[in-house]
């Protein structure tokens, strides 16, 4: 489908207002930073093992699986995104327009280094792209890309990139209630 009939699926004053939100929010650039709660500790990486069934020795010896960038800066059970948050922010716009279903779609990791026990991190987020409307097998939307980038401060006031994501989800209409539309 051409982009003029791929913009036919939604109304075109919605994607003027969902386009115009995104590059409003990519203008933030590097937002919502983040530092770790806890500093990278063995414990943790401990059960991070566990959990994913692995017994690589190196990482019971002060490394952490590259693969645990993310978890030093989830939010935790309670933790809330703050209103500066671009992916959040992106994904309030399309609620707002109508877009209320969310699917995860990919997730590309990139390593500089392995991170060490006592580091602590910090993560940045930025809303990469916005793409659509796309009609999918679950309905239409916009694929919402955000770019995270972990970083290790030293004391010499240096901040050493760690890690990058590119996480992106596919914010849509569901089928069901387009059908009844």
């Amino acid at each position: 489908m051409s982009a003029a009939g791929q913009q036919e699926l939604v109304d075109p004053a919605v994607h003027e207002q969902v386009m115009s939100e995104a590059e409003r929010i990519k203008a933030w650039g590097e937002a919502a930073e983040r530092t770790a709660r806890d500093e990278v500790n063995q414990p943790t990486i401990n059960n991070w093992l566990e959990a994913m069934g692995l017994d690589n020795p190196r990482f019971q010896q002060g490394e952490a699986p590259p693969s645990m960038a993310q978890v030093w800066t989830m939010y935790g059970l309670g933790g809330k995104p703050s209103e500066d948050d671009p992916l959040h922010a992106m994904m309030r716009a399309l609620t707002e327009a109508g877009f209320t279903a969310v699917l995860g779609t990919n997730c590309e990791q990139s390593y500089d280094r392995y991170l060490r026990v006592g580091e602590r991190v910090r993560v940045t987020t930025a809303l990469d792209s916005v793409a659509g409307p796309k009609a999918t097998g679950m309905g239409v939307g916009y694929f919402v890309t955000s770019r995270n980038t972990w970083y290790v401060d030293h004391p010499d006031g240096r901040a050493e990139r760690v890690a990058t994501m590119l996480f992106r989800v596919l914010k849509f209409v569901p089928r069901a209630k387009q059908a009844q539309a």
